[in-house]
């Protein structure tokens, strides 16, 4: 059971839903029991005194997790093992630069796969458990940090799946008193080799056991592998990637945001907002230096790149680009799809944030300015 955003809502059910998601859930309820032991060994069992009912949550489902996922290796491991990976295909960005958005877009087109929300925070029992999601995933009916859509088969952040690891960013919102310990993990640069196959190795095992439920090809997202172009080309040498970036201005205040949430429904610590801010500005510097050394390496054909802007004005024609410019076929097919999805989301109100203090501005545009002057953006 999990919840990861508390919505805006009066009814009853909603309530409930929200007080689930406040007091007892976490996104890394997927966790092994002995992954989660060693995660609060790392940090010294350093629990705040108000998270204790989730730490304890935590470990109730991790006890479960590892008896169901030795059955479900014993039953599908053999199988899964064997599935061969076909090229996916890769939505880079920053958190809150509109990979949501694209992920939702393209997940419509049923040449491919995705993997969902249960899917990801579950890796190690899906394929057991899946069945049950309806029962098993508790959440309020939209994101706390937006107004999108949560249920249990939205497409999601693959990298979910490898916090068993200990070997991932996301980490920095459970434990993030230590959130420098986690920030390597954004790049892998400089990581020990071991460290990396852990990690790659847990990646590969999941979109393995998707690819033998699905037989066909991932459209993926996650912002860190934003900055491990290299990483990932060097495991699937014909991927596909496709960019998209925002405002850097949006973005910062929209991460901040959804730092505090994420921190809220994964935290086993809390965090002083000027942490977040410093968080912000490093995380995305760092992801960015990387991105702008490494986006050569991928070959002619297999990079696109646009704006969240461009895509909010026009999305068919700008799904359509990405079709065109990564000689992708099926467009016409997924097209009428596409079109009533555009419909039905009409009435979705952007977050409006009041405007940054000129002190922070300056800052931020600094400190992102190559970001700038790179798509076009405007700063003080």
């Amino acid at each position: 059971m999990t919840a990861l955003a508390p919505g805006d809502r009066s009814d009853s059910t909603e309530e409930l839903r929200v007080f689930l998601a406040n007091w007892l859930t976490t996104s890394l309820y997927g966790l092994t029991f002995g992954e989660y032991l060693r995660l609060l060994r790392k940090h010294r069992f350093a629990v705040a005194p108000r998270y204790v009912p989730r730490a304890l949550f935590m470990a109730g489902t991790g006890l479960l997790n590892s008896v169901v996922g030795r059955y479900e290796e014993r039953v599908h491991g053999p199988e899964t093992s064997r599935a061969q990976i076909m090229p996916p295909l890769f939505i880079l960005g920053h958190w809150r630069n509109g990979t949501t958005h694209l992920h939702n877009l393209l997940a419509l087109d049923t040449q491919f796969a995705y993997p969902n929300i249960y899917q990801v925070l579950n890796p190690h029992t899906f394929l057991t458990t899946e069945r049950y999601s309806k029962a098993l995933f508790v959440s309020p009916s939209t994101r706390m940090m937006d107004n999108v859509a949560l249920n249990a088969t939205v497409p999601f952040e693959d990298e979910f799946a490898t916090c068993g690891t200990l070997r991932s960013p996301f980490l920095t919102w459970v434990f993030p008193r230590d959130r420098d310990e986690y920030q390597k993990y954004l790049t892998f640069r400089g990581v020990p080799e071991r460290e990396i196959a852990e990690w790659a190795a847990a990646l590969t095992r999941f979109y393995r056991k998707l690819t033998w439920k699905y037989e066909r090809p991932l459209v993926l997202k996650s912002p860190p592998h934003t900055s491990r172009i290299k990483l990932l080309l060097d495991t699937f040498p014909d991927a596909r990637f496709v960019h998209i970036h925002r405002n850097p201005y949006a973005v910062f205040q929209s991460t901040q945001r959804q730092t505090r949430v994420s921190v809220a429904t994964m935290g086993l610590q809390p965090i002083e907002d000027r942490h977040i801010t410093d968080l912000v500005i490093t995380r995305f510097t760092t992801m960015y230096e990387a991105f702008f050394e490494e986006r050569s390496l991928i070959p002619d054909g297999r990079f696109h790149e646009l704006s969240f802007e461009e895509l909010e004005q026009d999305p068919v024609g700008q799904v359509r680009r990405i079709y065109d410019q990564l000689g992708l076929a099926g467009f016409d097919a997924m097209r009428p799809a596409l079109e009533r999805y555009v419909d039905s989301q009409a009435q979705y109100r952007k977050n409006t944030y009041p405007d940054l203090s000129p002190s922070l501005r300056h800052d931020v545009g600094r400190a992102w300015r190559r970001n700038f002057e790179e798509w076009g953006y405007a700063t003080d």
